[in-house]
């Protein structure tokens, strides 16, 4: 019933875990930090940039599994600064905008390759 989920059109995981898994209907999606996936280098420029490559790296997996946007339930979002708040909604409300998910969004003080 477990199912290990994996492409490479999203970067490969920095540490010791699946990009996704999928048990039985449920697909649960590891978190992802704005990585170019031929890279694995984080992307340059601002918040609204690296948004943008943290969702279509979600998608990527989503679409490996089967699924899409339309599938998603919930979100938790981390920034690592709250003053990005507005830039970092304008651009996840283009991929969300019909279909809002379930989110919270908190400010932490760090992320995987800062």
């Amino acid at each position: 019933m477990r199912e290990i989920i994996a492409t490479k059109s999203a970067p490969a995981a920095v540490g010791p875990y699946s990009q996704a898994i999928r048990y039985g209907d449920l697909l649960f999606v590891s978190g992802q930090i704005p990585l170019d996936p031929e890279t694995g280098e984080v992307v340059s420029g601002d918040v609204k940039v690296q948004t943008k490559r943290v969702l279509e790296n979600l998608q990527a997996i989503l679409k490996a599994s089967g699924m899409g946007l339309q599938h998603v339930l919930k979100c938790s979002c981390f920034l690592n600064n709250m003053a990005d708040f507005a830039a970092f909604n304008s651009v996840y409300n283009s991929y969300f905008a019909d279909i809002l998910p379930a989110r919270e969004t908190v400010e932490v003080s760090r992320l995987p390759k800062d």
